[in-house]
């Protein structure tokens, strides 16, 4: 087996186990509740047509909690990796903080959006937003009431799929933080990976219902995993 140094096209793919540990709750899915919601109500196109002043609501309070919290020594570490690490290189996250640019990282595609982001309806403009969409503030764009969270919902295609499958196509390592392999498509990424002959290793703080297609698992705190694995990846 290939020293973690030797790789030079890395995909990684993180999920809510990297951000619990800034605070940030994970979005149990198969629970049906999301801070105690369903997830119909705040997590599909449908909720939103029939309740608008909720989702906004719900999800203005989902900014302010990224924009209290501070990325941890995972995050950190990613960061280090992104400056340093000469090869090719994507972080694709599950998350919607923006913990891991606030890392130092910047080769980074958020898969299913941004709770700092608001999308135009009516325009397609995206914006960078750290405050209310529930009071309906105009596009900066075009001056129309038709802003909602920049977020992928159940039922909607996830962004930049295209772009994810190429680089899981080039990728000789597949790394996967903190995800719990129940989501598609993202839990379908390890597979695709060792299909184009991709090394696989999962750092998780359980073992996940994915465990099982990785080349290896590594468990425990991210903060503890990634920093060590990142250290391997540089040589040090």
């Amino acid at each position: 087996m290939r020293a973690m140094s030797s790789n030079r096209n890395i995909v990684i793919l993180t999920g809510a186990g990297i951000s619990a540990e800034s605070g940030l709750k994970t979005f149990r899915a198969e629970d049906g509740l999301w801070e105690s919601h369903p997830v119909d109500q705040v997590a599909t196109p449908e909720g939103f047509a029939r309740d608008p002043d909720l989702v906004q609501r719900f999800y203005d309070e989902r900014r302010a909690q990224v924009l209290a919290a501070s990325p941890n020594p995972a995050h950190m570490a990613l960061g280090h990796l992104d400056r340093h690490f000469a090869g090719e290189l994507l972080i694709v996250t599950q998350n919607i903080d923006d913990l891991h640019e606030r890392g130092g990282a910047s080769r980074v595609l958020h898969m299913h959006g941004e709770a700092l982001s608001a999308w135009c309806r009516a325009c397609d403009a995206r914006h960078r937003w750290t405050g209310t969409l529930r009071e309906g503030p105009a596009c900066p764009a075009c001056g129309e009431v038709a802003m909602r969270p920049d977020i992928v919902w159940f039922g909607e295609m996830p962004y930049r799929m295209d772009e994810i499958f190429d680089a899981l196509a080039r990728a000789d390592l597949f790394v996967s933080i903190g995800t719990s392999g129940a989501v598609y498509p993202a839990a379908g990424f390890v597979q695709q990976a060792a299909a184009h002959g991709a090394r696989t290793l999962e750092l998780n703080l359980e073992e996940s219902l994915g465990s099982r297609n990785f080349d290896e698992t590594r468990l425990g705190p991210a903060s503890e995993l990634v920093p060590r694995w990142v250290e391997e990846v540089l040589g040090r």
